[in-house]
């Protein structure tokens, strides 16, 4: 959990994506989120959270359907998004984090 802390507190936003293996909405986000991050490059870090696997993080942040997306910034979370969203879409609300 401390490690999470330590991710989320950086000065670039950080984009968590909390997913889960039998999700199919989640298998269409993917490629989507690579995409960010190849236009993005080092202006965000992009982490993936399986909620199967990371169960209390998901409930501490009141994760109840996959896939939803946190931006944090500083540690703080600063945008919350249910379901799959368009690549300029994700890239707007990160650079209007900044």
């Amino acid at each position: 959990m401390s490690k999470f802390s330590e991710i989320i507190n950086q000065d670039q936003p950080v984009l968590v994506d909390f997913f889960a293996d039998w999700c199919g909405p989640c298998k269409m986000l993917s490629p989507v989120l690579k995409q960010v991050k190849e236009a993005l490059g080092d202006d965000v870090s992009i982490i993936k959270i399986d909620v199967d696997k990371n169960q209390s993080l998901a409930s501490k942040y009141q994760v109840r359907g996959v896939p939803t997306m946190l931006l944090f910034k500083n540690g703080k979370q600063v945008w919350r998004q249910s379901g799959v969203l368009q690549k300029d879409d994700i890239i707007n609300v990160i650079k209007s984090s900044h």
